[in-house]
This record gives structure tokens, C-alpha cells and sequence, in this order.
């Protein structure tokens, strides 16, 4: 069942929301060839917890033998989503996705952004570039009205277009009091088909895209995305809420 949010709860999503933006800002002006990626996971959680917000990855998880241990997802070159924070060091050519939740008064906000550190090859830059225009333009889609696969057609179409692929395997997903609610936002679909959009749905859209095949395995640690080729991956990701008949994009960054 798709929760309608009120004025009230899209508030409170707009804290957390900021939260989520402020620490991707605040982490893409750290980032540099030799840093780790468990220094930055170590200024996320201070930040988010001196802002009265709780990390919401830590401890997520199904398996309780294997709950996540960090606060960001640390995502390197081939690996898409869920990269543990390590004290493996960042190299100049590397991408690095960052994928952050918080939770702030009973409510969540979600926001992802892939970064190059130092400078990268022109695939990984053109990687980069197409993936963000994706979530732009699938962004555009969300109008009262539509429906959600709208969304979904058009990220895929453009991904598509410019010679990468979209993951199929993992996808977007309503937000709110859970972390994870209906309905599923999918980064490839048919247009015109799934529920329709409606002022309060509050989604977390995110094209996970790869530079190669679709096709991803997960590493043993039980978290870590890898693409099936080894070729690299970007991952951007907004909340948005639907308000006024349009999206109102709630990590958007100031």
C-alpha cells in the first residue's frame, strides 16, 4: 500500500532530507586521492548525529548476523551499491559513489551522488554525466497524473541512448516513516503503466547505472554490489515529494 504523506510528514521528510544533502556536500569537499573511506563514513556519522539524526544504514539489514555496519555506502569503480566503509585509501582515476540515509523525528530521507576523484578517464567522466542526467530527467516525469513507470521508461530510454545500462536487479522505492515502503521505483519500465502519481507519494528515485552489462553479483560480505564485468558504476539517488501537482526535490543541495 502506496502512504500518502500529509503537509506535516513532508516537513519533517524536508529535515531529514537536508541532513542527507549537507552530508554530500560536506563529503564531496573531503574527497582526494588518499583519504579513506572509514574517515569519511567517521565525519558522516558526527555530522548527522550533532544535527539530532540518527544514520539510518547502521544496523539495517534481514540478516541479524549481518546487519550494515557504517553509516555511508562507499561504493568504488565496479562495485554499484552498498560499498563498506574501509580503510582502503582512494586513488587519483577512482569513482566513488556515497549513498546516505537519515533518520530525524520519526521520519527519512535517502540521497545518493557518484563523485570522480581527481581526474578519470572520459568513459567514467561521460558515466557520471549521463547518470545524473538520468535522475534529472526522470524527475521532469513526476507529475500529478503520470504514472510511475513514466518515471522508470524515461531514465532507462536515455541511459540506454548514450550506450550504458541501467541495473535491474535493485531499484528505487517510496519513503517516509520506513526507510523502504511501496512502491518500488524500477530505473527501467514501460510508459504509461504503474500506479499513478498523487500529490503527498514521497520516492526515492536512483539510477544505478553501469558502464557495461546490467548484470551485478554480490560479494561475500553479503552487501557489496559488483558488476558482473567489473566495468565501473554510478549511482545517483533524490527523495522527492509530490506537491502541488509537481516533485519537490528534498535533497536538493543549497
Amino acid at each position: 500500500m502506496i502512504s500518502l504523506k500529509t503537509d506535516e510528514e513532508i516537513e519533517r521528510m524536508r529535515e531529514s532530507n537536508r541532513i542527507v544533502a549537507d552530508v554530500l556536500k560536506l563529503i564531496g569537499s573531503m574527497l582526494q586521492p588518499g583519504i579513506t573511506t572509514m574517515e569519511l563514513d567517521r565525519v558522516a556519522e558526527d555530522y548527522i548525529r550533532s544535527n539530532d539524526g540518527e544514520p539510518a544504514f547502521k544496523g539495517y539489514g534481514w540478516d541479524k548476523q549481518n546487519l550494515f555496519p557504517a553509516t555511508l555506502c562507499t561504493s568504488i569503480n565496479e562495485e554499484v551499491v552498498h560499498g563498506i566503509p574501509s580503510h582502503r585509501e582512494l586513488q587519483e582515476g577512482d569513482l566513488l559513489s556515497i549513498d546516505v540515509g537519515v533518520k530525524k523525528n520519526g521520519y527519512y530521507g535517502d540521497g545518493a551522488w557518484s563523485f570522480a576523484i581527481g581526474r578519470v578517464t572520459e568513459e567514467k567522466q561521460r558515466l557520471l554525466m549521463v547518470t545524473q542526467e538520468a535522475l534529472e530527467k526522470g524527475i521532469e516525469q513526476a507529475r500529478v497524473g503520470k504514472k510511475l513507470h513514466d518515471i522508470s521508461a524515461t531514465i532507462q530510454q536515455y541511459v540506454e541512448a548514450n550506450g550504458f545500462s541501467v541495473v535491474r536487479d535493485l531499484v528505487g522505492h517510496g519513503i517516509g516513516a520506513q526507510l523502504h515502503e511501496e512502491p518500488s521505483v524500477p530505473n527501467y519500465g514501460k510508459p504509461g503503466t504503474g500506479p499513478e502519481l498523487k500529490n503527498g507519494m514521497t520516492l526515492a528515485i536512483e539510477p544505478m547505472v553501469n558502464s557495461g552489462t546490467w548484470k551485478v553479483n554480490v560479494l561475500s560480505d553479503g552487501w557489496t554490489v559488483v558488476t558482473a564485468d567489473k566495468k565501473p558504476s554510478a549511482h545517483f539517488e533524490h527523495t522527492i515529494a509530490m506537491v502541488n501537482g509537481n516533485a519537490e526535490i528534498l535533497t536538493r543541495s543549497e
